[in-house]
């Protein structure tokens, strides 16, 4: 229920407003004074006050509410034709005002009003934190030490401005990291601007990234903004900066130099502040080493770097990505998970796509699931295929001389160890449950 504070030193208007938004549904808790009202310590969801209160006035009475409750919204009430009265209230932050005389359902109606504009921004606030906390850190999922460490990374990375170079396999996240910097930085009410550098034709890419004036070339109709422009104040993503052709790579460098570019076809020199962060699953040193890749430039872009691990070197990982991919793409059906097999089989697989390509997995997986869980049999068929190889290429039969209870004893001495003696950690890791893991410790006395 909420409540309402009544503030007025009239007892039969105070006894008219506590019936009529009592009525509404309201709790409504009143006091005949400035003083009086602002002692009591309950919380409210709205207070109406009148501006001409005996001692403290109503407007100083309004400031104090604010000063101490910022978002609580507060309904005027003042005397016919004292319209600069009310204007100084808004002024002074009151939601609204109603002039005496007044009918009921008009208060009613103010009242409502207020609450649900404090509803919306409340709402609002609430959206923008939780865009804020899945754009940010929390937007990095894993456990491992690997992604504990680009975690810290990228805390330590956001508070300053400077240009950051993020390398990794394809589908390893870089593009994730890169919002989730932007997110954590001061520039997280500024725009987050992405630019995949290997996907527009070259003829296209200057265009692109620093506009082009109306006339500038054949289909130049109007004015165009780049990619630069509209990053002003924000943070402009380049993907796959390792494919930038060497003559773009010398305008971009003198942006990186200047910060400021012109206009394709134009001669005003435009100055933005912007933060540059570029990602590359190239191999920039080999690429500078062959001439395809200026050295100034890498070394401008790589003020800060983070590599990411792939996926097969975090292993830990799989099971909790998978996890989040699961409740992702599962909307309506009821899948609570992964059989055991299935898991074990996600282990076992190299994932040379990385993350991308165990999210197109499961996102299938969850699609051909009849069940409460994935089954094997909703895997693509290479993987399988490939776990048979990659058994048979990797361990094969044990040594003669060596048993196979010797093997799943070292087996689950590495898994421990791998995983800092973390039971449920190294049970994932083994693709088993944990009270089947604590089982075989205790049969290997470890």
């Amino acid at each position: 229920m909420r409540t309402i504070l009544v503030i007025d030193d009239e007892e039969h208007m105070r006894w008219v407003l506590r019936q009529t938004l009592a009525g509404e549904g309201y709790s409504v808790v009143t006091a005949e004074s400035g003083e009086k009202g602002l002692e009591l310590k309950e919380p409210y969801d709205l207070a109406v006050v009148d501006l001409k209160l005996p001692g403290m006035g109503g407007l100083e009475v309004l400031s104090s509410l604010k000063e101490s409750h910022p978002a609580l919204p507060v309904i005027v009430i003042t005397a016919h034709g004292s319209i600069d009265t009310a204007i100084s209230a808004i002024k002074s932050g009151a939601d609204d005002y109603i002039t005496k005389p007044f009918e009921m359902d008009e208060l009613i109606l103010a009242v409502k009003k207020s609450l649900q504009v404090r509803d919306l921004v409340q709402e609002v606030n609430f959206l923008r934190q939780e865009l804020k906390r899945q754009a940010g850190v929390d937007s990095i999922i894993g456990q491992s030490r690997e992604i504990e460490a680009v975690r810290q990374m990228v805390k330590q990375i956001s508070a300053t401005g400077a240009s950051v170079l993020i390398t990794g396999e394809s589908g390893t996240g870089k593009e994730v990291i890169a919002r989730a910097i932007h997110s954590c930085s001061n520039r997280t009410s500024g725009p987050f601007v992405a630019v995949n550098c290997g996907a527009i034709p070259e003829n296209l890419l200057e265009s692109e990234l620093f506009g082009h004036e109306k006339g500038a070339f054949t289909g130049a109709t109007v004015r165009k903004p780049g990619r630069c422009e509209l990053a002003n104040k924000g943070t402009l993503f380049l993907d796959e900066i390792g494919e930038l052709p060497p003559g773009m790579q010398v305008k971009l460098l003198r942006f990186l130099q200047e910060h400021c570019f012109e206009r394709v076809g134009g001669t005003q020199t435009i100055e933005v502040d912007v933060r540059i962060i570029a990602a590359t699953n190239r191999n920039l040193a080999q690429s500078i080493r062959d001439g395809s890749f200026r050295e100034d430039l890498y070394y401008r872009l790589n003020v800060l770097g983070i590599e990411l691990p792939p996926l097969r070197r975090r292993l830990e990982d799989i099971p909790v990505l998978a996890e989040y991919f699961l409740s992702r793409y599962r909307g309506d059906k009821p899948i609570r998970g992964f059989e055991a097999q299935t898991l074990k089989i996600l282990l076992q697989y190299d994932w040379p796509g990385n993350v991308r390509e165990l999210e197109n997995v499961v996102q299938r997986a969850v699609i051909l699931a009849r069940g409460e869980e994935i089954e094997p049999g909703g895997l693509p068929p290479g993987l399988n295929a490939a776990r048979g190889e990659t058994l048979a290429g990797k361990f094969g039969l044990p040594p003669e001389g060596i048993s196979l209870e010797e093997v799943e004893k070292d087996f689950l001495i590495q898994a421990l160890e791998k995983t800092g003696s973390n039971q449920t950690k190294a049970a994932r890791l083994l693709g088993i449950s944990r009270s089947a893991l604590i089982y075989r410790m205790q049969k290997h006395g470890i």
